[in-house]
């Protein structure tokens, strides 16, 4: 089974708007929570267009819509509007069992029409659905009261688990139909714990309790998200009260905060990971090159110094929660191998090889300052990268148009914990998530995306993952820990995908 580029053509550009600031403050009465948030909310469907497939704003989506399956905190999957799922024994159809009793925001009933339309929709490639090249891989469905079935026309090993990460969302069909995709984005629906209030673009969410959810009652009756980018204002924000719950702030901010009367949090290691694209263009295509990068940098040093011990270093693009990942693949760091590498290739701290690196800056918590340690810790060995500081919707068009820099800092979620969707999407050549583009990789990673014995389809991936960390095509840095700062008459549930959901939150 091959992929090609059009079948993947996704994770192009995420609208992340401006900061949200001088909105009025917000009485914080019994039943009501305020959230300073990261980024803005460009468009609502969940299901299409870049913001489908933007990590960073799954909490919001969460929010409103349900998932085909969903996930715990700690990333185990669920029933939730299908309470079973499964292959036959050779792999050639799907059953499904469809939740009784589900109404949609606007009081209609839920029912197994609306989860074939969500699916049938979502594999046509008209829609715009970023990942229709998984879902396009069963069609046929049949519909027996609460029960679904579907033909298997090519095998994906993680159909089922798509339905718990980007794009796997059900629409309401009948409402969508009516109103159609002008009408959505005006007044969404779901069948989600919240339903939307009012919602300003750039600026604010307001979200309502639903009072017919199917599962457990939120228990703050009204949420206001703000759309905070800057993370200084984030600070600000939680500081003076404005806000009770933030996230993505600078770590020494976190702790400081968290000493404050009246304040906590909590940082846990997510499902996130901070990594640098080498594309194979200019400088990195020299593999002396690409090594030396990958061996000057202390991971360790820059977890500790900037990151003040939160997080992980990493050597692959797993973390021990993905399936794939495998402890015994090592990356040194050996500042002197790496003078040795560049000087076989003629280069040395007084004559260094230069390339660009692109990165963002306050995105995530000490981004820049990692690239400018990263840098610093290449120019002692001879090599000399000049930064250029871009947002992150620029960072998806040029990734999706293969236009990236030599380097480039990007942080890459993977909330199933599948190798498809970490290794596989960031380093395959035909997928637009990816920018180094050899034949070799895309040889050893090709037969792996049909691989029907699991056994066998993991042990491939950890097969490519230290293939890449020998060839240096990549540079793993670190498992993000994500800091969420909040009032102590607030209880928040970390969730080991990063997505900040206020349903899980509940007064102390």
């Amino acid at each position: 089974m091959t992929i090609n580029r059009r079948d993947l053509l996704g994770y192009s550009a995420a609208a992340l708007g401006a900061t949200a600031l001088g909105l009025p403050q917000i009485a914080k009465a019994a039943g009501e929570l305020t959230i300073a948030y990261n980024v803005n909310l460009p468009s609502w469907d969940p299901t299409t267009g870049p913001s489908a497939v933007n990590p960073t704003i799954q909490g919001l989506y969460q929010s409103v819509f349900d998932q085909f399956i969903p996930q715990k905190p700690d990333l185990s999957f669920a029933p939730g509007l299908l309470t079973e799922w499964g292959w036959n024994d050779d792999r050639t159809k799907i059953t499904m069992t469809v939740r009784d009793g589900v109404k949609w925001h606007d009081g209609s009933p839920f029912t197994a029409e609306d989860v074939v339309w969500s699916l049938q929709r979502a594999g046509d490639e008209k829609t715009g659905n970023p990942i229709q090249f998984v879902w396009k891989n069963v069609n046929n469905f049949k519909i027996d009261g609460n029960k679904i079935s579907g033909d298997v026309v090519q095998f994906d090993p993680v159909y089922f688990k798509w339905m718990s990460f980007l794009t796997g969302y059900i629409m309401p069909k009948a409402y969508y139909e009516k109103v159609g995709a002008e009408g959505f984005e005006k007044a969404p629906i779901g069948t989600g714990p919240y339903m939307v209030d009012k919602f300003e673009r750039n600026a604010f969410l307001r979200l309502k309790a639903n009072p017919n959810y199917w599962g457990d009652k939120p228990a703050f009756e009204n949420v206001t998200i703000k759309f905070v980018t800057d993370a200084a204002s984030r600070v600000a924000e939680i500081e003076s009260g404005s806000s009770q719950v933030t996230l993505e702030i600078p770590y020494e901010e976190y702790d400081r905060l968290i000493a404050k009367d009246g304040l906590a949090g909590s940082c846990k290691n997510v499902s996130d990971i901070g990594m640098i694209f080498f594309n194979d263009i200019e400088a990195m295509l020299d593999k002396n090159v690409r090594q030396a990068a990958v061996m000057a940098v202390d991971k360790e040093l820059l977890v500790k110094r900037l990151l003040r011990g939160y997080g992980q270093p990493i050597a692959t693009l797993e973390t021990p929660e993905y399936t794939a990942f495998d402890a015994s693949i090592k990356v040194e760091h050996n500042p002197e191998k790496a003078k040795e590498l560049l000087a076989a290739s003629g280069y040395s701290p007084e004559k260094p090889v230069k390339f660009t690196i692109q990165t963002t800056k306050g995105f995530k918590p000490k981004d820049y300052e990692m690239i400018q340690a990263i840098v610093g810790m290449w120019r002692k060995v001879g090599i000399e990268a000049t930064i250029e500081v871009y947002e992150i919707a620029k960072h998806y068009e040029l990734r999706a148009a293969d236009k990236l820099a030599p380097a480039a800092f990007y942080n890459w979620g993977n909330a199933i914990g599948d190798p498809t969707t970490s290794t596989g999407f960031a380093m395959y050549g035909p997928s637009p998530h990816s920018v180094w583009d050899s034949q070799d990789l895309i040889d050893m990673i090709n037969p792996l995306w049909g691989e029907k014995d699991e056994a066998k389809r993991i042990a491939g991936w950890k097969a490519v993952d230290k293939y890449i960390a020998e060839q240096a095509y990549v540079l793993p840095l670190i498992q993000y820990a994500q800091p969420i700062v909040h009032a102590k008459g607030v209880n928040v549930v970390q969730h080991v995908s990063g997505a900040l959901l206020p349903a899980l939150m509940t007064p102390a």
